[in-house]
């Protein structure tokens, strides 16, 4: 009888073991700057000082912290470990830590080109996928099949861009407005290089030089009064942008659409009187329709346990977490094979292929490539 409970015991004692080896690790790394924040113990901004570039960070960190209590009322059973990447280790030193043996995924909240590649680079020697949820940027990775970028690069924004005027703005007076500059040289040799892609009629636009010192003149000159006029907006530069639908707002005799870039999504000064009747199109792969019971649902969480409104990053962050964690509770040993499965979709669908390298064709990393197109009159979603 002796030998018969000790048994028991041992075989509860192993199982438990067992349970805790086999329980599924995620490690977030997100710009906090606790650093900046505290000395020592002691936080030193105020409760009032919080600056800006901080905001970001601390936002995705609270939709993680929230997608966890989600995943814990379903039952799901998850160990989280969290990393701030402005602190003072390194990320190599970060994962070289015993605790960090074993993590099955990474989900990261970049700001910086400087810390894609380390991570990505660690992520592939362990052969652990790595959500890059924020940042458009490979950050010169390549040859990295677990590298998955799910805010979409400015390549396939241009691409997708040029494919959706060929279907809806083909026929009207297309205008491509650009300033000099290195940036906008990309930008425009993205929209080239999609129009020797696309595989059907290419478009045809006029290229027009409207600098920060033009005139009006020098665009509105182009404009047809007796065809809707498509302005292509080749610049991702913001000012540049705003000023550029501002000239065509105030010449109310032509009837204009702007293809925006990417960077026209939380552009308020778009939305300002004097941008006023032009209809404004851009592309983004967060898509957060604050009206859906969920998003209403956390939002009033947010309100009530941190005082504020959540931002985009905050959603991102809860999405992150709660839909990559639930994959991988789904396909523990594969989830790189099964990233685009939509049993667990929150918000957005994400639409993840390998890219190719142009010369080789081999897999230079996993990117998003479901956009959305968002379309604006008068500071108005339509």
């Amino acid at each position: 009888m002796k030998h018969t409970v000790l048994s028991l015991i041992l075989l509860i004692l192993f199982s438990n073991l067992l349970q805790a080896q086999q329980r599924l690790k995620v490690a977030v790394f997100a710009p906090i700057y606790l650093d900046s924040a505290f000395n020592g113990d002691d936080y030193k901004l105020g409760i009032n000082n919080l600056p800006k570039y901080m905001l970001p960070g601390q936002d995705f960190y609270n939709g993680v912290m929230m997608a966890v209590d989600s995943l814990q009322a379903e039952g799901k059973d998850l160990e989280v470990l969290f990393y701030d990447t402005k602190g003072k280790e390194s990320i190599y030193t970060i994962a070289h830590k015993p605790e960090f043996v074993g993590v099955n995924l990474i989900i990261a909240s970049f700001n910086s080109r400087q810390e894609v590649k380390p991570l990505a680079e660690i992520a592939q020697n362990r052969k652990i996928p790595l959500i890059s949820s924020t940042y458009p940027n490979d950050g010169g990775v390549s040859g990295n099949p677990y590298l998955v970028m799910i805010n979409t690069s400015l390549q396939t924004h241009v691409e997708q861009i040029y494919k959706y005027l060929q279907k809806h703005n083909s026929t009207t007076n297309i205008i491509y407005a650009r300033r000099k500059g290195q940036p906008e040289d990309l930008v425009q040799y993205y929209f080239t290089e999609a129009a020797k892609a696309s595989g059907s009629v290419p478009l045809k636009y006029k290229t027009v030089i409207f600098s920060d010192t033009s005139t009006s003149q020098s665009l509105i000159g182009y404009l047809d009064s007796n065809l809707l006029n498509t302005i292509v907006c080749g610049s991702l530069n913001e000012a540049y942008s705003v000023k550029l639908v501002k000239t065509l707002a105030a010449n109310k005799s032509y009837e204009c659409t702007v293809m925006g870039m990417p960077t026209w999504d939380g552009l308020k000064e778009l939305d300002g009187y004097d941008c006023h009747g032009v209809n404004l199109i851009f592309s983004t792969p967060y898509n957060f329709v604050r009206s859906q019971p969920l998003a209403v649902k956390l939002a009033n969480y947010y309100k009530s346990d941190l005082n504020g409104r959540p931002s985009d990053m905050f959603f991102k962050g809860y999405e992150s977490m709660y839909h990559f964690s639930s994959l991988l509770l789904k396909y523990p040993t594969d989830l790189i094979s099964n990233l685009s499965d939509k049993e667990f979709k929150l918000f957005n669908d994400f639409e993840i292929e390998p890219v190719k390298d142009i010369t080789d064709h081999s897999e230079k990393y996993l990117e998003n490539k479901k956009l959305y197109f968002i379309k604006k009159l008068d500071g108005v979603y339509k």
